[in-house]
């Protein structure tokens, strides 16, 4: 790649008089080796994937395996059918698309990591929420895509991406950072405009732990999600109007480092701290485990003498 920081990628924009999504496409078209033509080939296919996930989300059954979760997409979409969204249609809209889609991943449907699975429903939730609000084409949006993947490869090589390395602030901050920056070049901003976007939406995640309730990702994962949807749109909203990220994003990415390097272990996925060693989080826990037990007790006993 051309850029190492955001800051280059912004000057490299701005210099070649490419859009970040252009300009991710060309570098990563040289360094595989594949036709651009090809790469965004396989990325649109990754966004039907996406679409897919939020129609199943909303309409299907996501009933997860633990029985923790499931449903609360459609809840909210059901929700805004009946009454007016203290958060207005488009970003209620946008926080139960995430919901459907990290509510896919915890019953084992098909996902799309945007970085990762616990914080795959952020960019589809935005992105499909705003394609249906803008009519925008698929086109567009897989180019949105590049431009988010632009943002997650100076994240992930300048701080990380990675629960386990650097808390929920690694997987749904940086989805969130990704998502707010593609959503400002998806609105005709500039790629500087966009860069603040991620600092912006970045400071607002700093320190979030990972602390899964029984080491699934679902509780508060999913909750997570579809708040971080909402929190991308704004961060988008207040880098189109004007306002800056006073601490360069690419400060706030080391800062990410920083932070995440400085959790103490139970907050970072092992699901020892934080909600997950709340009473309420160590009884679902107690609970998981001694079903699993019965389970493997049923599984191994020998079949039935009576025929």
């Amino acid at each position: 790649m051309r850029f190492e920081t955001l800051e280059q990628l912004a000057d490299i924009c701005l210099k070649e008089n490419e859009t970040i999504a252009e300009v991710m496409l060309e570098d990563q078209a040289k360094e595989t080796g594949i036709s651009e033509e090809d790469v965004f080939r396989q990325m649109a296919d990754y966004y039907q994937v996406m679409k897919e996930a939020v129609q199943k989300g909303l309409t299907g059954n996501t009933k997860s395996r633990s029985g923790l979760t499931g449903g609360d997409a459609k809840k909210v979409a059901d929700y805004m059918q009946h009454n007016e969204p203290s958060l207005g249609g488009p970003s209620a809209a946008a926080m139960a698309y995430a919901l459907a889609v990290s509510e896919v991943n915890a019953s084992m449907g098909r996902i799309i990591a945007t970085p990762t699975a616990g914080s795959c429903g952020i960019i589809p939730g935005v992105f499909v929420s705003t394609q249906e609000r803008f009519g925008w084409d698929d086109d567009r949006m897989v180019r949105g895509l590049f431009a988010a993947g632009a943002i997650g490869y100076v994240i992930a090589n300048n701080a990380s991406i990675s629960g386990a390395e650097g808390g929920c602030q690694a997987e749904v901050g940086s989805a969130i950072g990704m998502a707010a920056g593609a959503m400002v070049e998806l609105r005709g901003g500039s790629a500087q405009q966009a860069v603040h976007a991620v600092g912006l939406a970045l400071k607002n995640c700093l320190g979030l732990i990972c602390d899964p309730v029984a080491g699934l990702v679902e509780i508060p994962c999913i909750v997570r999600n579809g708040l971080g949807a909402v929190t991308a749109l704004a961060a988008a909203d207040m880098a189109l109007a004007g306002v800056g990220s006073v601490i360069p994003a690419d400060e706030v990415i080391g800062v990410m480092l920083e932070v995440g390097s400085a959790m103490p272990t139970k907050h970072r996925e092992t699901g020892k701290g934080g909600l997950a060693a709340t009473p309420t989080g160590r009884k679902l826990t107690k609970e998981l485990v001694e079903q699993r037990r019965r389970k493997a007790k049923e599984a191994k006993q020998p079949p039935s003498d009576n025929n």
